[in-house]
């Protein structure tokens, strides 16, 4: 009997120590498992897949866009290793330029590396491993509008970093009709949307917080609209109403 007992012991402590193996094995696996996120939590912290719940509208473009090539840019093109091919070109009303050699190449609506891109590949066909320049001589400026009821509305150029703010006192700041707590910039997304953005510029002001002061773009344009008292006549045609003096 005693014999027995020793065997089932040291079947016991057998059975344990395996089990103590098996488990010192499966903790890598469950430790690899705490530590997994998940794809969903992933996907929302970083890059979130687009679903039903997100905007698909147009979105703010931007802060700072490439010029755009545009009709009437004039602009220098330059061969490094091959002097003989450098030429002045002019956009034309269709979009195209004439290049040397190689024809009509459609170039608006493409910014200045993508320019050099495809005048490099137009004269690959001549030229092997084309160095090319390009230099933009006279073209449309970056510009903004201001319009609605300021002292001076017009169209200025945008130069450096300007806010709507700075933008507005350019243009002569609000006039005594403007309803500054309702500004609209405009601003356009693709090439048929605009988005419409409503600013209250007199909390801003008086609450000395611009931090949500927009920074302009190319052809953006602020809209000041007229308050409701200013839109009441000062002066109304006499037509002899009120009191009967007999």
């Amino acid at each position: 009997m005693k014999m027995v007992s020793q065997y089932r012991i040291a079947r016991l402590h057998r059975i344990l120590w395996l089990a103590v193996q098996a488990f010192l094995l499966c903790v890598p696996a469950i430790l690899a498992a705490q530590n997994a996120v998940p794809s969903e939590v992933q996907a929302t912290a970083g890059t979130r897949a687009p679903g039903p719940q997100m905007a698909t509208g147009p979105q703010m473009v931007e802060r700072y866009p490439r010029y755009l090539v545009q009709k009437s840019d004039v602009m220098d093109l330059g061969f490094t290793f091959s002097p003989e091919f450098n030429q002045t070109v002019t956009v034309q009303p269709d979009g195209f330029i004439t290049l040397k050699d190689v024809g009509d190449l459609h170039v608006e609506g493409l910014s200045v590396p993508e320019l050099i891109q495809k005048v490099r590949t137009a004269y690959s066909r001549t030229l092997a491993n084309p160095e090319i320049t390009v230099i933009l001589k006279d073209f449309e400026r970056p510009y903004f509008i201001a319009n609605g009821q300021l002292n001076k509305p017009g169209k200025y150029d945008l130069r450096g970093d300007t806010t709507l703010t700075q933008a507005i006192a350019i243009a002569g700041g609000f006039n005594e009709s403007s309803k500054h707590s309702q500004v609209v910039l405009y601003r356009k997304v693709s090439s048929g949307w605009l988005q419409a953005k409503l600013l209250d510029v007199k909390k801003m002001l008086n609450d000395r917080d611009l931090r949500e002061d927009v920074h302009l773009q190319n052809g953006d344009m602020i809209f000041v609209p007229q308050n409701t008292m200013s839109k009441i006549r000062k002066f109304i045609p006499n037509t002899g109403l009120g009191a009967t003096i007999p």
